[in-house]
């Protein structure tokens, strides 16, 4: 066990360095049994000191929904973290500025704005009810910890490696639009003639499926904060998360539903 104050002073660490844009040894390497729950109770920790500055939580970000990408870092499940007024964008024509974090990480995601509060034990169609638009747009990920090497629980306590997301056109969620969500493929296009392809699917059989996940997830963590009608949640990565760096321009093209793809370029 953890005690209480070693993840005050864990979560210390992990803002710090998150403010500093520098990386720190994993939470597991000093506390090799560090589970889920504690590495939340973190993560809260680090919540706490971001409202007490005076960021605002606008919604979650669901990290490792795609199976197909657990292999690549070793992790088996999916985790959660909080979006924040200072990290939420929209796309613009113009090219962004890369943020200052470490060994930053594109990610290709469907996104959801609610219009009511939506609960655990709530069926997909129940869940749908309570969005009201869906979104195709970027988050951008990084990783506190050397060369993207951690345990899941890692991940969960640095805050779900959330560093931004970038909101595309926003579309009504209607009943083509669920059902046709899981079966959606999606191309990344970037440098080097890079190209990823993914699908709804990948996401935990689709990303309303995803979004279920986190609300049976926050039902059983009486320190998270409900999903309220107004915020955000974006359902993870379609695809590998790709290296970005100044210079670079990555669109994405969707086939399959009606969501337009999305253009991204760095300063």
């Amino acid at each position: 066990m953890i005690t209480q104050d070693n993840i005050e002073r864990l979560a210390s660490s992990l803002l710090d360095a998150y403010d500093a844009g520098v990386q720190v040894s994993p939470v597991s390497k000093s506390f090799p049994e560090l589970d889920m729950v504690e590495a939340y109770g973190i993560a809260h920790r680090i919540s706490a000191r971001r409202m007490k500055r005076g960021e605002r939580r606008v919604g979650c970000k669901i990290g490792f929904t795609n199976r197909t990408i657990w292999p690549i870092y070793g992790v088996t499940g999916p985790m959660w973290g909080p979006i924040w007024n200072t990290t939420l964008h929209e796309l613009s024509d113009g090219p962004v500025a890369l943020p200052d974090l470490p060994q930053p990480r594109l990610e290709p995601e469907i996104i959801f704005g609610l219009k009511s509060a939506a609960y655990a034990g709530m069926t997909l169609a129940e869940i749908a009810e309570c969005i009201d638009w869906v979104s195709h747009g970027f988050e951008i990920v990084f990783s506190p910890f050397p060369n993207w090497q951690f345990t899941g629980a890692d991940t969960a306590a640095a805050f779900g490696l959330h560093g931004a997301l970038y909101l595309g056109e926003r579309r009504k969620l209607d009943a083509a639009l669920v059902t046709t969500l899981p079966d959606m493929r999606l191309e990344l296009q970037g440098p080097g003639n890079t190209c990823l392809i993914g699908s709804g699917a990948d996401v935990l059989d689709g990303p309303l499926h995803a979004l279920g996940f986190l609300l049976d997830t926050l039902a059983e963590d009486h320190d998270a904060p409900p999903l309220t009608a107004g915020q955000i949640v974006t359902t993870g990565t379609l695809t590998d998360a790709v290296p970005i760096a100044s210079g670079h321009q990555w669109k994405t093209k969707i086939d399959g539903i009606d969501i337009p793809g999305a253009d991204i370029s760095f300063l």
